[in-house]
């Protein structure tokens, strides 16, 4: 029978072809079979090895620089302009309340006082809502304050004008400037300020935790690097290697440098932390306290009694009541700066803060029974007299607690400048040494090679 004319019959199955990735494969296995491929495939490991570990001590230690950059001049800052924009305002309260107790004979210095504050308060909220992140809560709580100011400055105004006057009702406009101003604006203020130290504490997280992927490829990379040279030995005779052992040496110092400059950098950021920020933290809120305690004892007069509360069922004059609350917590934020004070410069004024304070106790209590007593004038000169009053212990604790500040914000700038500083160049200087070391590697291992042809 005739052949059918069409598709030609089959041939034998043609082979499949095999991948680039396959291909790669068989021809490293082949490779490895020979010395000198052996050789091309170490010096090829070696190198990935050193510049890995270049690559990653660069990325981890840029990282923790920036963060230790970010705490000395972004997030420290914030948090203590976010601390003074709550102390202005708690401030400018204190200062309103005594120039209305003084009545038309309101002292210069008083109103200056209040008016700085004012200024103060609107320049910090300036450079707090400049570094805000759009959208954020912090954000949020700047608009709010920013609109809360001008309303409160009104109020204020309107008291002392009528007051002026002679007319009762001023004392009511201060009263309602004052719960304003403690029940809306300084728990806005004191939430930014939590908001500052939450971002203080998340650079704090990133600056300080140990590198450890670039420590383990660094401890790698010398391992492999001893290795070869090991094998180079054994083979040879040959001591030295000279290419390995110049990325040997260049990997040690990377190494090293990453270790003790870590090292150091975390243990001079744990130290500004602890001798720096706790302390500034505990100092502000005492100073704060003893700013409301002020504004309260001034209150208490301005109200005559108007305001009372009561607390397991005895009735009490509501300022003097909160008055006691922050003495007390002035006197607790007292004795914890003076146990977080690292020297005589931070004890020192914390405790010349505590004589005044227990003076200001005294001096509080006698005020206090002159006006129980209905000698209200007599009261008044006790607390804003000229002499021998209240006023004079307030200042002299607010002065001694603005100096503790000011030493502990210094300890602060010290301690966190040099653990940035044990950080810096070392980023550049690993990658250089990386490729150098990874150099070194390919030139040792050339050395060999070069033996074979």
């Amino acid at each position: 029978m005739p052949p059918q004319s069409g598709r030609p019959a089959p041939g034998p199955a043609s082979a499949t072809r095999r991948t680039a990735f396959a291909e790669g494969v068989e021809r490293l296995r082949a490779a490895a079979t020979t010395e000198p491929g052996r050789l091309r495939i170490i010096g090829a490991v070696l190198a990935l090895l050193v510049v890995a570990f270049g690559a990653v001590t660069a990325w981890q230690a840029g990282e923790r620089a920036a963060a230790a950059d970010d705490v000395l001049h972004r997030s420290q800052p914030l948090s203590s302009g976010a601390a003074g924009i709550y102390r202005s305002l708690a401030d400018a309260n204190t200062a309103a309340s005594s120039g209305f107790l003084a009545g038309g004979q309101e002292t210069a210095a008083s109103r200056d006082r209040y008016e700085k504050d004012i200024s103060t308060a609107a320049a910090g909220l300036v450079t707090a809502a400049a570094n805000a992140e759009p959208g954020s809560a912090s954000e949020a709580t700047i608009t709010r304050l920013n609109k809360l100011l001008p309303e409160y400055k009104g109020l204020i105004e309107r008291a002392r004008t009528y007051n002026r006057q002679g007319y009762p009702v001023g004392g009511a406009y201060l009263r309602y400037a004052n719960e304003k101003m403690q029940k809306e604006m300084l728990p806005a203020a004191e939430d930014l300020y939590t908001k500052e130290n939450q971002r203080l504490d998340a650079d704090y997280g990133h600056a300080t935790p140990y590198p450890w992927i670039a420590i383990a490829l660094g401890v790698l990379a010398l391992a492999g690097l001893g290795w070869a040279q090991h094998r180079t030995y054994r083979r040879t005779n040959r001591v030295l290697n000279h290419g390995l052992v110049a990325a040997s040496a260049a990997t040690t110092v990377a190494l090293l440098w990453l270790v003790v400059g870590h090292a150091v950098a975390r243990t001079e950021l744990n130290g500004s932390y602890d001798h720096g920020i706790r302390s500034l933290t505990v100092l502000d809120d005492a100073r704060i306290a003893s700013l409301k305690a002020r504004g309260n004892e001034n209150l208490s007069l301005v109200a005559r009694g108007a305001e009372t509360i009561t607390v397991d069922g005895k009735p009490y004059d509501a300022y003097y009541y909160d008055f006691d609350k922050d003495m007390a917590h002035l006197g607790t934020g007292l004795a914890r700066a003076s146990k977080l004070a690292a020297d005589q410069g931070g004890t020192t004024p914390v405790k010349a803060a505590e004589s005044n304070m227990a003076v200001w106790k005294q001096r509080h209590a006698a005020a206090r029974a002159e006006d129980e007593n209905g000698n209200y004038q007599q009261a008044l000169d006790k607390v804003i007299g000229a002499k021998g009053a209240t006023g004079e212990c307030f200042d002299s604790v607010d002065r001694n607690l603005a100096r503790a500040i000011d030493h502990e914000q210094t300890e602060f700038q010290r301690a966190a400048g040099d653990g940035r500083d044990a950080m810096t160049g070392l980023p550049v200087g690993a990658a250089v040494l990386a490729v150098l070391g990874a150099a070194g590697a390919v030139f040792g291992i050339g050395r060999r090679l070069s033996e074979y042809r």
